[in-house]
């Protein structure tokens, strides 16, 4: 019998082991009270961030389905990168990548061809994408701020937890910080690998991105992923009012006060 070549796949320890840690620091939460306030601190921290996840990385970076001016941009990266997921151009180049190569053998954090694992986590802890192509993000890399703060991307969320614990204190700092930074991780990360396994299909995209409502309420409206990749650009990813898709609500709502503008909305019977 044949043997089949399996790619062998190499991590990057200087990677793994502070995301070992971080969860591992997660069990600081049997030496805090539970108290109301720590859950406040929990789902404030992780909503807030999470929608620069959404709003941020994902929504105006990777897709520039509106427009922020360069301020808001700047700060909209910020707010990304407190969810210590890496620089936003990093993020975005990546993310471009799967939508050219989506659930093909190139796609690189696929679950169809590589597996739950390597698509949920492997690919981060991975030494195979420490770098990216700057081409494939040559938007947004023109502008010297956001370079700055691709190579010092750690600095907002060692930042954003001095800030908890100078205001809130230890306790705010488990909670708020810890537990949250590992919560918005796993929500993020659920978008990659089970959102392409897990959920119904209402456009016949050429990959296995799928809808599930379950994840959409976790992620602010990421989990309109079959909708997504149907019509990519669209800063709207629940199409139907029953869609909850609570990221382009804020969205909405900063165009406003004049934060947001040119939301670009889904057109019915178009595709990408």
């Amino acid at each position: 019998m044949a043997e089949v070549a399996v790619k062998q796949k190499s991590y990057d320890l200087g990677a793994m082991l502070p995301f070992i840690v971080l969860h591992a620091s997660v069990l600081l939460v049997l030496t805090v009270p539970f108290t109301p306030a720590m859950i406040a601190w929990l789902a404030g921290s992780y909503f807030l961030r999470m929608f620069g996840v959404t709003g941020g990385y994902h929504r105006y970076f990777s897709h520039r389905s509106f427009k922020l001016n360069r301020f808001w941009q700047f700060w909209m990266a910020v707010l990304a990168q407190t969810s210590g997921q890496k620089g936003a151009l990093w993020w975005a180049a990546h993310h471009r990548d799967h939508h050219l190569h989506s659930d093909r053998k190139t796609d690189l954090h696929s679950p169809v061809h590589e597996g739950f694992w390597w698509s949920h986590l492997g690919w981060i802890l991975s030494d195979e994408y420490n770098d990216y192509e700057p081409k494939r993000i040559s938007d947004f890399s023109k502008y010297p701020e956001l370079r700055l703060l691709d190579k010092f991307h750690l600095v907002p969320t060692i930042l954003y937890a001095v800030a908890i614990y100078y205001v809130g204190g230890y306790g705010a700092f488990v909670w708020g910080y810890l537990v949250a930074t590992v919560a918005v991780y796993h929500g993020t990360f659920l978008i990659n690998s089970l959102t392409h396994i897990w959920g119904t299909r209402r456009f016949p995209t050429p990959d296995e991105s799928r809808n599930n409502f379950v994840l959409a309420i976790v992620t602010m409206g990421e989990g309109w992923h079959n909708n997504h990749h149907y019509y990519m650009s669209s800063t709207r990813q629940g199409f139907r009012w029953w869609e909850i898709d609570v990221t382009y609500y804020i969205l909405i709502a900063l165009s406003w006060v004049g934060i947001t503008r040119d939301l670009r909305p889904f057109r019915p019977g178009t595709a990408e």
